[in-house]
């Protein structure tokens, strides 16, 4: 097995190119099977066997066990189900060692002894290719589920701290939670299937479950009391059952929010339209930090910014030298404090934001920062997670 890396790289030189410059085509349907349990089954890839998608890991000892094969870093690929079809699809049309590298176990010992196993990985180029492609499927599926959710207004839901109701924008909720319970889950367009992380939470505080440490309390006010006290007002970030509510563990294959975060040789490049191009990928979501005004394309919201309040994103980044997630720190910090009608080098709290936006302006303190220990700190470009 210590020669299996050597291997890949040897099969992905000498792979098949076939079909890898059009896009791959991938069956409509799973044979003539039927679905199991009222969802799509997951067809083996070299048999006829078909397993329910809750039942992966059996799957895939099945195919370990009955056919050898071996399937590298299974959980980095978006959609399973599909790329299972497609790779039992391309079986049929040629040998499995045109795509697999072969593994030779107990290669000191006599032929009777040794076995074969096939490793299919993305050191293939055609599969590489088809992990890209399920993993961009995805994203586009993810990003028009949060455009519905953010232009949402029949949304309905009681605070998960009090008997307040809200209807209309799920913002409202969390803005709520976060000010008056000083609870915060992050910017609310950067969370999707709201309704269902909604209720993962109040599944546990109903469980009486903090949300944060995750102990287990006998009755609602020592839990409450517990949370308050030790400031657990919060999620566990390293709770992997949150990963699928945050729009940042789609964006790139086989990466978490953590290692997007931790990417510090992510410069931006010197283009304006490419250093903030994500704020184009919804121009009604491109709101002024400061008022209520929007902008359809980068480049004229961060002029108005500069034009109409003072505050030069681009000069900052120039005399700072910030790297890109810190820029995210950055604008996080801000539209926070403004939210809470504070000012964001000062501290000063005013009764409105328009009132705040005065104070900065009159100030200068728009243009000013406070220390950079303040807002270059992991929780707050976490807020954006």
């Amino acid at each position: 097995m210590a020669s299996s890396g050597r291997d890949m790289h040897a099969a992905a030189d000498e792979g098949r190119t076939d079909n890898i410059l059009e896009p791959l085509c991938l069956p409509e349907s799973p044979g003539d099977r039927p679905a199991l349990e009222g969802s799509p089954s997951v067809p083996c890839i070299l048999c006829e066997e078909f397993f329910p998608p809750a039942e992966q890991d059996q799957l895939l000892k099945h195919m370990l066990l009955e056919h050898k094969l071996v399937i590298a870093d299974v959980k980095l690929i978006a959609d399973f189900r599909w790329y299972a079809l497609y790779w039992r699809k391309r079986f049929t049309e040629l040998p499995i060692t045109d795509f697999c590298t072969v593994i030779r176990t107990n290669s000191e010992a006599s032929i009777e002894e040794q076995e074969n196993y096939f490793l299919l990985c993305d050191a293939l180029p055609e599969d590489r290719i088809l992990r890209e492609q399920l993993q961009q499927k995805r994203l586009k599926e993810i990003l028009e589920q949060q455009q519905q959710e953010r232009l949402d207004t029949s949304f309905q839901r009681l605070c998960l701290f009090c008997h307040e109701e809200f209807t209309g924008n799920r913002s409202l909720l969390y803005n709520h939670m976060n000010k008056e319970h000083a609870f915060n889950v992050g910017l609310p367009d950067n969370i999707v299937y709201c309704n269902e992380f909604l209720d993962a939470l109040q599944k546990k505080l109903d469980s009486l479950q903090c949300l944060y440490c995750e102990k287990l309390f006998r009755d609602k006010n020592t839990l409450k009391d517990h949370m308050r006290k030790k400031q657990h007002r919060k999620i566990n970030a390293k709770n992997r059952e949150y990963d699928r509510f945050y729009i940042i563990n789609y964006l790139e294959l086989g990466k978490t929010w953590e290692e997007v975060q931790s990417e510090d040789d992510r410069e931006l490049i010197d283009s304006q339209d490419d250093d903030w191009s994500d704020w184009d990928e919804h121009p009604a979501s491109a709101v002024c930090l400061f008022c209520e005004k929007l902008a359809d394309t980068t480049e004229k919201l961060l002029t108005h910014m500069k034009d109409t309040h003072g505050f030069d994103l681009f000069q900052m980044k120039a005399d700072l030298g910030l790297k890109f997630y810190q820029q995210v720190k950055l604008v996080n910090f801000i539209r926070r404090e403004i939210h809470m009608c504070r000012c964001h080098f000062c501290q000063e709290k005013f009764p409105s934001k328009g009132e705040l936006v005065v104070h900065m302006e009159e100030t200068n303190h728009i243009t000013l920062l406070p220390d950079r220990s303040t807002w270059d700190q992991p929780q707050v470009c976490w807020e954006g997670r």
